[in-house]
């Protein structure tokens, strides 16, 4: 290697890691046992709002990665193979084959999990956009984790704040060569390892499995806005930027090619915080999303077919994907079920890090509630039959919950999680025997209510982890019992009446296999969520 690239690949860890950062433990901000996460903390100090202040400013790039998901969604909705066939050979594809190692997250059924990343690098046509940097390799200030549901009727976007100060496990880099494990910010598994290393850095820290990945560049993102025809934004004050380029009165454009480019890589506007851009990009890709999901492009065959054409040409993504015609083609036509009603953004939750307040790390339990939703949204809702008996709503369900174990306190850990999932617990209790604790879990209603009682415990068989257990008929006596106080007193049922049916039991387990989180963003962080009904001017 030559003294010059060394010299550039030293000022590339610098940037991520500066000197005196490197004793920056990983950190996880515990929330209060208060219902709801605190607001949004004042953004990061001068590395968040400022820059870092050592050689060239990195120019932010977040929504054209986002963008890349745009063009999976809508890839193939033209409905034939000879469209796709026509588009494969643009791709530019990455084996990951033998790279992602062998202690990964299972992968599930169902939903689909692609991660999306932004690369700023200066090679081929994006050397315009800092040849002072022509030699620093790629990088990334964007990662986002896309989910798509089972149904294909809803996805969610996770953003990660490349400032997040995290545990990166050993890793294997797209060259093939060993990364060591360390503590660092985010965005240095991609600028040190590559996608790969990104891929098992995002595995390890939300125990999702991610099943492909897409990449854009700045020319990328360019083209592929320039193919919708623009997006439209709107300014809360005027913008003058000679940074991004962009000189702007206040209130609504559209924004194509060069400009719609500058709005993205827009840093001294609002707080000048990474936070603050991160949530700026959300608002913008709400509004791609409207428009990728507009009748005027999906009835327009013409018009189609030149933006699948052109995202083709704007991303690289793993081989596996390219290779994979249903799963792309499935992908694109969930477009025609995606409303933008049911795209949902989202930062994950986070805090000042304690040990330095210019980086960020997630504030629990809510980053793992998060990641925990994402990865039980695994279940495809089946047809409507009319002849079939309508399921029983949790909130319709009465629950005693007892402790067959020597855990102390499970009973009580337990109920919260079902309370909070919307089930009417009344009771908890202690069931473990004098001869020691319950072996099995199970969900029990009294023989008299047999006729109803399967359906009511299958409410409740249905939220817990692993395999779902069928109800068993005859109740058990508890030891000990006394009345539950939830947390938070529940919300009014729809009819204003309590609920009537069989009462059921949860009688806990040595094998007890947890409660399965909620499909869907914990109600604790709807307020962070950015969507089609966000105003675009706040």
């Amino acid at each position: 290697m030559s003294d010059h690239r060394q010299a550039t690949v030293r000022d590339r860890r610098a940037e991520t890691t500066s000197p005196g950062r490197r004793g920056v433990r990983r950190a996880e901000v515990q929330a209060p046992t208060a219902p709801a996460p605190p607001a949004d903390p004042p953004p990061p100090g001068r590395s968040a709002a400022k820059g870092r202040g050592r050689g060239p400013r990195r120019l932010g790039i977040g929504a054209w990665a986002s963008i890349a998901a745009t063009g999976l969604l809508v890839l193939g909705t033209l409905g034939g193979y000879k469209v796709y066939r026509d588009t494969l050979g643009e791709f530019e594809t990455v084996d990951l084959s033998g790279k992602l190692g062998n202690n990964r997250p299972a992968p599930v059924k169902g939903a689909l999990n692609v991660l999306i990343v932004g690369s700023d690098t200066r090679e081929g046509d994006n050397l315009k956009y800092g040849q002072e940097m022509a030699d620093a390799g790629k990088r990334t200030d964007t990662i986002i984790l896309m989910h798509i549901s089972p149904d294909r009727d809803k996805a969610t976007f996770v953003s990660f704040p490349r400032d997040s100060m995290v545990d990166m496990p050993a890793c294997t880099s797209e060259t093939g060569a060993p990364v060591a494990a360390r503590t660092e910010m985010i965005n240095a598994a991609y600028n040190e390892g590559g996608i790969t290393c990104t891929i098992t850095t995002l595995e390890s820290l939300t125990d999702i499995h991610i099943d492909h990945f897409v990449e854009v560049d700045f020319t990328g993102f360019k083209n592929i806005v320039n193919a919708l025809g623009g997006v439209r934004v709107c300014l809360t004050k005027p913008v003058d930027d000679k940074k991004s380029k962009l000189t702007l009165p206040a209130g609504w454009h559209l924004l194509a090619g060069e400009k719609a480019l500058g709005y993205v890589r827009l840093r001294n506007y609002g707080d000048g915080s990474d936070i603050g851009r991160i949530k700026r990009q959300q608002v913008f890709l709400s509004q791609v999303v409207k428009k990728a999901t507009s009748k005027e492009l999906l009835t327009d065959p013409g018009k189609m077919l030149a933006f699948i054409n052109t995202a083709a040409k704007s991303v690289r993504m793993d081989e596996e994907l390219a290779k994979d015609t249903g799963t792309l083609l499935q992908i694109g036509q969930s477009a025609q079920k995606l409303t933008a009603s049911g795209v949902k953004l989202i930062t994950v939750p986070w805090g000042p890090h304690p040990d330095d307040p210019n980086r960020v790390a997630w504030v629990q339990p809510y980053a793992n509630q998060l990641f925990a939703a994402i990865k039980n949204d695994t279940e495809v809702t089946p047809p409507p039959d009319p002849k079939a008996k309508p399921s029983v709503k949790r909130e319709q369900v009465r629950l005693q919950v007892f402790n067959g174990t020597d855990t102390p306190g499970r009973a009580k850990q337990v109920a919260d999680e079902l309370a909070d999932q919307g089930f009417v617990v009344t009771h908890v209790g202690n069931a473990r025997p004098a001869s020691g604790n319950v072996s099995t879990t199970t969900v029990r209603y009294a023989k008299k209510e047999a006729a109803d009682g399967a359906s009511y415990g299958d409410a409740v068989a249905a939220r817990l982890s692993g395999d779902k257990r069928a109800p068993v008929p005859g109740k058990v006596k508890p030891l000990t019992t006394e009345k539950y106080v939830p947390m938070v007193a529940p919300p009014p049922t729809a009819d204003g009446k309590a609920p009537d049916g069989p009462v059921i039991q949860l009688v806990i387990g040595a094998d007890w296999p947890g409660v399965r989180a909620l499909p869907k963003i914990p109600d604790a962080l709807t307020d962070k969520v950015v969507d089609s009904k966000t105003n675009p001017c706040s």
